[in-house]
């Protein structure tokens, strides 16, 4: 299933947290050899995972990360912005366009990669859509392009920087509700329960923080 938890909470759900921050340092560090901070729970966390973004994530039947991706809004820190201006010519700030960074999918994902990529990137079109917004804007490992193109939501590539394995790309995604019944379709999941994962995800009775989604419809009207 689709859960959609702020950092702040994620803690409730402490296999998930762990395994989350686990395949990310099997990813990142350890299969891309980027230089990341691990700490001694085996963790691949930044800074920005301390600013209170939202995880859209794919939980698994047993409970375990099977994918997620972090969404943080442009209008404050965020790591394009703050490290890949020379990327993308200049700061890309707007209530209508939101970050999406750290793509993994756990290393156990095996014949099941496809189709919780789509799965992931289902939830960031939910966000976007949800949150009316026009633009997804991320960085990503660039060989990541042809994997997007197949699942049918390719972005436009704002510029590339680095070599091989280093290699790193900055792209902009538009939301649309085509986009989504093309991902819902290649996840395997209905767009109706997608959507139901959404609105649940942010219903006062769920717990999760229905302030913060006021918060960000106030910041977009204003």
């Amino acid at each position: 299933m689709l859960r959609y938890l702020y950092a702040d909470e994620i803690d409730r759900f402490p296999l998930l947290q762990d395994t989350m921050f686990r395949d990310r340092k099997s990813q990142f560090y350890d299969r891309l050899g980027w230089d990341l901070s691990i700490d001694r729970r085996g963790w691949e966390q930044d800074a920005y995972d301390r600013m209170n973004p939202l995880y859209a994530i794919w939980q698994q039947p047993d409970g375990r990360h099977g994918g997620s991706m972090r969404v943080l809004p442009t209008t404050g820190p965020c790591m394009v912005n703050d490290h890949f201006c020379d990327v993308t010519g200049g700061a890309i700030t707007s209530p209508l366009i939101w970050e999406s960074t750290r793509f993994c999918l756990t290393p156990h994902a095996g014949g099941q990669a496809g189709r919780i990529s789509a799965a992931i990137m289902l939830a960031g079109c939910e966000v976007g859509l949800g949150f009316h917004l026009r633009h997804a804007i991320g960085v990503f490992d660039a060989r990541m392009v042809r994997i997007y193109r197949r699942l049918g939501w390719a972005p436009e590539i704002l510029g590339a920087q680095g070599q091989g394995r280093q290699r790193v790309a900055v792209g902009l995604w538009e939301f649309s509700g085509s986009v989504r019944e093309r991902l819902a379709l290649a996840a395997g999941v209905s767009v109706a329960q997608s959507a139901e994962w959404f609105t649940a995800a942010f219903a006062p009775e769920s717990g999760v923080r229905q302030a913060d989604l006021q918060a960000q419809v106030s910041l977009r009207q204003s």
